[in-house]
C-alpha cells in the first residue's frame, strides 16, 4: 500500500471512530419518557450520567457506580439512577479511567456528564458535575440506556 493509500485509509479509520456510532441496550421507550419528567422522590437522589455527543461514537464506555458496573454508555446515552442520599463515587472506564465523588442530598437530581475525547488508542473521558439547568438539556437531547440495576 501506497504511503497516500495509507493515509486516507487511516483517515477513514479514524472518521469512524469519531462519528461512528456505538450500540449499547436501551431501556423502554417508556422508563426514557418517566425519568425525562425529572421527578425525584422526597427520601431519594436521582443521579443522572449522559452523553450527549456523538464525538467518540464508536467507543462505548462503561460506566460504575460506588464500585458497581450498571453498564455502558454510548452517543446521545444517558443513565439515571435513584439512590440513598451521601457521597457517591461514579467512575468511567475508557482509555483512562477517572472517577467523580459526589455527596447527594434527598429530593434532588444530580446531572453528570461523560464526556469523550482523542485518546491515543481510543477514546477518553472525563466526567464533570454540571447544572441542573445544562443537565436537564443534555438529558432531554438523548435517550435512556438499560441500567444493570
Amino acid at each position: 500500500m501506497t504511503v497516500g493509500g495509507r493515509i486516507i485509509w487511516f483517515g477513514v479509520l479514524l472518521g469512524l471512530l469519531l462519528t461512528g456510532c456505538a450500540i449499547v441496550p436501551m431501556a423502554p421507550t417508556d422508563m426514557d419518557s418517566q425519568a425525562k419528567t425529572f421527578t425525584t422522590k422526597p427520601d431519594k437522589s436521582s443521579i443522572y450520567v449522559y452523553r450527549n455527543e456523538s464525538f467518540g461514537g464508536v467507543a462505548r464506555m462503561t460506566v460504575s457506580l460506588d464500585g458497581k458496573v450498571p453498564g455502558q454508555t454510548g452517543p446521545q446515552t444517558y443513565f439515571l439512577w435513584e439512590v440513598e442520599p451521601g457521597p457517591h463515587e461514579i467512575t468511567s472506564h475508557a482509555e483512562n479511567v477517572v472517577a467523580l465523588t459526589i455527596t447527594t442530598e434527598a429530593g434532588k437530581a444530580y446531572y453528570v456528564w461523560q464526556e469523550a475525547k482523542v485518546g491515543v488508542w481510543g477514546a477518553r473521558s472525563r466526567l464533570r458535575l454540571m447544572d441542573e439547568e445544562a443537565g436537564r438539556k443534555a438529558v432531554a437531547a438523548c435517550r435512556l440506556a438499560q441500567s444493570n440495576f
